[in-house]
């Protein structure tokens, strides 16, 4: 599989534009992934970095079960209930934890009013292909 980044303009961006997937065999689409444990327990409750991190761990866990890894990723959205906080909190955390695999997927950063439960401040949604 080869992947290229498209990415048509000159200013830095935190994400590519767009990621042309070339002699893929599967593709992966994960379910919106949160800080929920294996006994389906809302985690870190309030810290959103912490959510975050548990988040990746979670999608990595995924991933693994299906031969991938997080630079089998091609696509992610993030959902949040206060994107000030994301920013401030969680930002940093997630862009350091896809940068180890040179993977900045293109997406979307929505803030929504509530997620599945009311505790959950951060779910990523992402799609891999290998």
């Amino acid at each position: 599989m080869q992947l290229t980044k498209v990415n048509p303009w000159t200013h830095p961006a935190f994400f590519d534009a767009g990621v042309m997937v070339e002699g893929h065999r599967r593709i992966l689409f994960l379910n919106g992934q949160a800080a929920v444990s294996s006994e389906a327990e809302t985690m870190h409750v309030g810290d959103i970095r912490a959510q975050a991190g548990l988040t990746l761990d979670n999608i990595e866990r995924v991933l693994d079960d299906a031969g991938m890894t997080l630079a089998n990723i091609v696509r992610m959205n993030t959902y949040v209930v206060d994107v000030d906080d994301y920013f401030r909190y969680a930002d940093e955390l997630v862009s350091e934890r896809l940068a180890r695999f040179d993977v900045r997927p293109p997406g979307v950063l929505a803030q929504v009013s509530q997620l599945a439960r009311p505790e959950i401040l951060i779910e990523l949604e992402a799609t891999a292909v290998d």
